[in-house]
């Protein structure tokens, strides 16, 4: 699945994300310590999925796919040019719910993320985090908007699977419990028999925030930028870091309490 190369790669990821980021070390231990499950969502806080394999190119395809069939009208302008996959999924099921074009269209977008799979970048420090974690205990999901078929076909490319199996929870054909909805979190936290507030949620997008508060469960947000630290705070996360190297950190040295 992933190659020895694109292994290598967060070595060099790593050291240009050494900032400890926007939170405040107590925070972040706070954080932890309450954490016994752990819900991670996939594209951005686990790895850069569209890395290679460019998330525009895959909006437009789909777009395109549907022009070919003279159906056009149901997306409206600014869908047609948005770079988002999902959003030209949303709007033809807001228009066509459960219908076989719906089907057709998730279909064809989860072969465009396995493919996107093969080139994914993994984010820095997120494979040794997830492997510390699990060696202390935390339980630990997945709960994302990208097809489960994605999900576990990149973890099982990192040797991450055994980490998170069975709690891979990922888009079914009801796209209207797509995020911010919180039904994929609420699935794993059921699933593990996990109570809300001994539970954390990393994520990356607004709607990864909203979903969170929805399902009470404390948020984490991850960032690469100022840019998305910013759409995350003003969606209400209270922490919010660029780099999970001073979690890793904290865990490794017992500084959560653990």
């Amino acid at each position: 699945m992933t190659s020895d190369a694109t292994r290598t790669g967060p070595v060099a990821a790593d050291t240009e994300n050494a900032d400890t980021g926007t939170a405040d070390t107590e925070g972040l231990a706070r954080l932890l310590d309450d954490a016994r499950f752990v819900l991670w969502d996939f594209d951005g806080p686990i790895c850069r999925l569209f890395a290679g394999h460019r998330a525009e190119r895959v909006a437009a395809d789909l777009v395109g796919w549907l022009e070919r069939r003279g159906l056009r009208g149901l997306l409206t302008e600014a869908e047609r040019e948005s770079p988002d996959p999902h959003a030209v999924l949303r709007a033809v099921d807001r228009e066509r719910p459960r219908s076989d074009l719906v089907e057709g269209l998730e279909d064809r977008l989860t072969q465009e993320e396995l493919r996107a799979a093969a080139s994914a970048m993994p984010t820095a420090y997120a494979d040794p985090l997830i492997r510390t974690w699990t060696a202390v205990g935390v339980r630990l999901a997945v709960a994302t908007n990208n097809s489960p078929r994605v999900v576990r076909a990149y973890l099982t490319g990192r040797g991450l699977l055994p980490c998170f199996s069975p709690h891979v929870y990922g888009r079914t054909r009801e796209l209207r419990l797509l995020k911010p909805h919180p039904h994929t979190l609420v699935r794993a936290l059921s699933a593990m028999g996990a109570a809300p507030s001994a539970s954390l949620f990393i994520g990356d997008t607004p709607s990864d925030c909203q979903a969170a508060r929805r399902a009470h469960v404390p948020f984490l947000g991850y960032a690469r930028d100022e840019r998305k630290a910013k759409l995350l705070r003003d969606a209400g996360a209270d922490t919010v870091v660029d780099s999970f190297e001073p979690l890793l950190r904290l865990l490794r040295s017992g500084g959560s309490g653990r």
